[in-house]
């Protein structure tokens, strides 16, 4: 097999072995991967399985005969997984990656710029008011 799949494939092999499907109900991985039991896996075999299929059909891809199958390292996967990042199992960037961000729920309500063109409306109220006084405190002494 091209280089280009051996990574996603050790990964998905990885991912079997220490599923549940083959540590404790003893299937071999060949049956894990077919129906019904690849329902049982988790999710993150499914994606590997999922993006190995990609990337064994991008290979005799027609579109891609010049640039190549592109599928990502597991390593960036696993980066991804941990820092929150989008990612994406089969060639180019994540649609998503940084778009996201993670709340608690205790973020400041943004403020309405109504409320802003207010607050500066009346800070230059209150210095014109503040010129004039001074201006007629000058002129009175």
């Amino acid at each position: 097999m091209p280089s280009s799949c051996k990574e996603i494939r050790a990964a998905l092999a990885q991912c079997l072995q220490e599923s549940e499907c083959v540590m404790i109900q003893r299937h071999t991985a060949a049956e894990c991967l077919r129906s019904p039991l690849a329902e049982t896996l988790p999710t993150k075999c499914q994606q590997l399985k999922k993006g190995f299929g990609e990337c064994r059909r991008g290979m005799i891809d027609m579109r891609k005969r010049f640039r190549g199958n592109q599928p990502i390292t597991f390593k960036t996967l696993e980066s991804t997984e941990n820092t929150g990042d989008g990612y994406q199992l089969y060639a180019g960037r994540s649609a998503y990656a940084g778009a996201t961000r993670t709340t608690d729920g205790n973020e400041p309500e943004p403020r309405d710029w109504r409320e802003v063109e207010n607050e500066k409306f009346r800070a230059e109220q209150a210095k014109q008011q503040q010129q004039q006084q001074q201006q007629q405190q000058q002129a009175g002494k």
